[in-house]
């Protein structure tokens, strides 16, 4: 009997979130609806130009996903979970940097890594983790309590973890065992009905939103689910017109008229969803929170560690140079650093080795094909979260953090973490030693003269 493989688990598993999730959140499906208008409108208006980083296909069915955690122990159990879709643990994001509020997790990335794989179905999900040992959000007393609580809970079915280590095993499950699976995968991130415990809620508030969401209920859910869109900036404005309320910006490069480069993202705010809340006497009331947002996503060229560092200086500048600037006149400031710093073409990029391409040839000639960057921005994702806040928390810097790195991540999930750079560089170098080979050519020769000028 065929089983279903890892990227049929995938993108089933990706189709049946985003139809949960439209449910839960209705502001969701507007938001898919405008995504799908805006791509066709540019494949429409641009034809194959549109597809460079990536056919519509792609494009349409592109998810992202965004849970958290309280535990390694829940963390592990999720990358069993996503390892059976043939997603891999991917770099290593401290959020309690990033932010200038309170958001004490750390994350990583859940998605597929060989290119034949991401082309089948690039689902991702950005899972982060809660950090209780970190002083500077949490007292003794309270992550004594906190952690108390979360080991108290069971977010994912035993059912549930049994299968995911069988399909790991086996290489996919049989159509009925992989129908459970999914089913009980989209049930673990639905949003509970049990009521809130309206004053550990609020205590974990106080320290921060984002504590309050993991740790305050004894589940877990979607945090938000994002398409990928074509022109972020016209999906931007046909949102507001919808009468969507959106954050104030759009996070990462500007809009310029030179190569897009890493990940752009921006989302409507934090909806305010009933949530049944128990006081201290029992009683059962109704009340809203504002936990869960609509995030959309521009992806450009993956760059290099060397385009990286170019990159980050400037959004560093951007920063300073722009604060207290309103939107439009913020943006003029930062494409024009942005026309200073970075390379205005395709060709120089690659020339300079600040982007990542694969190589081919084509009649005789080297030609240079952009990499997608399918990873995330801590300062961007920092800045997605604090913006659907309702209060900065409190974050004690006169504490001393927990330090927690790469390698305390892999320890937790018990598999590689792997380096975004490194599966890039990877990706480009395979290519340029088979299209050398196919040419005769010299690698140290080897110029990407196919690449956009």
């Amino acid at each position: 009997m065929r089983l279903v493989e890892p990227w049929e688990l995938r993108a089933a598993f990706a189709r049946s979130l985003s139809d949960m999730y439209g449910t839960e959140v209705p502001a969701y499906t507007t938001l898919l609806d405008v995504a799908h208008e805006v791509n066709r409108d540019v494949l429409a208006a641009r034809g194959a130009d549109a597809e460079r980083l990536g056919s519509i296909d792609r494009v349409t069915a592109e998810r992202h996903g965004a849970i958290r955690l309280g535990t390694p122990r829940e963390m592990a159990q999720v990358a069993s979970i996503f390892g059976a879709m043939g997603m891999h643990p991917v770099g290593f994001y401290d959020l309690r940097e990033a932010a200038t509020s309170a958001v004490p997790v750390v994350s990583t990335a859940f998605r597929p890594i060989a290119a034949d794989e991401l082309a089948r179905n690039p689902f991702r999900v950005f899972t982060s983790v809660l950090t209780p040992a970190d002083r500077r959000f949490f007292s003794p007393d309270l992550a004594r309590r906190l952690d108390a609580f979360l080991a108290d809970r069971e977010v994912f079915a035993p059912e549930l973890l049994e299968l995911a280590a069988r399909a790991e095993a086996d290489g996919g499950l049989v159509r009925a065992d992989a129908d459970r699976f999914l089913a009980l995968a989209t049930a673990a991130f639905e949003l509970s009905r049990e009521p809130v415990d309206r004053a550990w809620y609020d205590e974990l508030e106080r320290v921060s939103a984002v504590a309050a969401d993991i740790g305050g209920v004894r589940s877990t859910h979607v945090n938000h689910l994002t398409p990928r869109v074509l022109d972020i900036d016209d999906l931007y404005a046909r949102m507001q017109d919808r009468g969507i309320t959106m954050i104030d910006d759009i996070q990462g490069p500007p809009r310029w008229e030179g190569p897009d480069v890493l990940l752009r993202q921006t989302s409507f705010r934090a909806l305010a969803e009933p949530r049944a809340f128990r006081g201290p006497d029992g009683a059962v009331t109704t009340d809203t929170l504002r936990v869960r947002f609509g995030e959309v996503e521009a992806r450009g060229i993956a760059l290099t560690r060397a385009g990286r560092a170019i990159y980050d200086a400037a959004i560093a500048e951007v920063r300073t140079a722009t604060a207290g600037l309103g939107a439009a006149q913020g943006q003029h400031v930062a494409r024009e650093i942005w026309r200073r710093d970075f390379p205005a073409t395709e060709h120089e990029l690659a020339e300079r080795r600040l982007g990542y391409f694969t190589y081919r040839a084509v009649a005789g000639r080297v030609v240079a094909d952009p990499i997608v960057y399918e990873d995330f921005l801590p300062m961007s994702a920092a800045g997605i979260f604090q913006s659907n806040l309702t209060a900065d928390g409190s974050k004690d810097v006169t504490q001393e953090g927990v330090a927690l790195d790469a390698d305390w991540m892999a320890g937790v999930v018990g598999r590689t973490l792997h380096d975004p750079f490194d599966l890039y560089a990877a990706q480009s170098e395979a290519s340029a030693a088979q299209v050398c080979a196919d040419l005769d050519l010299d690698p140290a020769t080897l110029s990407p003269i196919g690449a956009r000028r």
